[in-house]
């Protein structure tokens, strides 16, 4: 199943997971739109076939959804009754911090085998150098920034672009850096208003007729990313400022090649997982490697900036 919100590679994950069961011939059942779902019994029997060309696609086949009812032990009870009814013995979740939570407190519950896959563009899943679709946003993010900076040369203009990350700034910091910024602004670090317009007004008197500010929606300098541009056109009356918000495009789109070889490689781990007998873990990279987290440290261990990146982007942003 696929649950909370979508990413790029989820597909390429369900395809992992099925096929990985074919080969060893174990039968597998998608569950559409998670654990709602789950509740009312909305599943489907999946083989080899069912998960043709659908690598590269965005989205999930199999919908996702938010359940408030399977917050209830009622509404658990009733998920559990519906796949026993279908024999079915083994969960894996696609999905982030949320979806997992509903998982643990699930296996609680019921002793019921979860193994999850994280799937989130915000890369906020602690046990794991990358989620699912972080990779696709990034991308996502620095071509339209690369694009927006055209406009913003040729207008002499400064943009804001709020990309996302309500609690993380990874993909800010790393389209950031990557689409050479002049600032960029995350939650883990407070610039405040007046560092970030002394900044800009050193950019100004360096030569540069034209600024791109990277913010994450999250970002605590200001209200909101409305409230920094009117700021610094109140401050900098020779700037025109445009702001743009990337919002739920970074989400969509056609995972890249390390999506897809990424969700490939944790379905194979998750399903070999359930095979031998384990649960209540995480599949994920570390240093290039499939390792596992236990579920519980993975939603509630701590994600941190890379501090050197960040170091880096001080540098180039001079």
């Amino acid at each position: 199943m696929t649950s909370g919100g979508d990413a790029p590679g989820m597909n390429a994950a369900i395809r992992s997971v099925v096929r990985t069961c074919a080969y060893y011939s174990t039968e597998c059942v998608g569950i559409y739109r998670g654990y709602q779902g789950m509740i009312e019994g909305d599943f489907v029997t999946m083989t080899a076939r069912s998960v043709n060309n659908i690598i590269q696609k965005g989205g999930t086949i199999l919908k996702s959804a938010r359940s408030k009812e399977f917050m209830t032990a009622e509404g658990r009870k009733k998920a559990c009754d519906n796949l026993k009814e279908h024999d079915i013995d083994g969960l894996v979740v696609i999905g982030g911090d949320g979806s997992f939570t509903g998982g643990v407190v699930f296996n609680k519950e019921h002793n019921f085998p979860v193994i999850g896959i994280p799937g989130t563009i915000d890369n906020d899943i602690f046990g794991t150098s990358h989620t699912l679709g972080y990779d696709t946003a990034l991308n996502t993010a620095m071509d339209a920034i690369d694009k927006i900076r055209d406009t913003a040369s040729s207008h002499n203009r400064l943009f804001f672009v709020e990309v996302m990350g309500r609690d993380a700034g990874f993909i800010a910091l790393n389209t950031g850096v990557g689409a050479g910024a002049e600032e960029i602004l995350i939650p883990e670090e407070d610039l405040g208003l007046d560092r970030m317009l002394e900044s800009l007004k050193k950019s100004r008197r360096s030569g540069k007729s034209s600024s791109i500010v990277v913010v994450a929606e999250g970002d605590k300098s200001g209200r909101n990313v409305y409230q920094l541009a009117e700021y610094v056109e109140e401050n900098m009356p020779e700037y025109e400022v445009r702001v743009s918000v990337l919002g739920h495009m970074q989400r969509g789109g056609s995972p890249t090649c390390f999506d897809r070889v990424l969700a490939s490689r944790l379905g194979v781990k998750a399903v070999e997982l359930l095979i031998d007998g384990k649960s209540n873990l995480m599949v994920g990279l570390k240093n290039d490697k499939v390792s596992t987290t236990d579920l519980e440290k993975a939603i509630k261990g701590q994600c941190e900036i890379d501090m050197e990146l960040l170091r880096v982007s001080d540098i180039m942003t001079t």
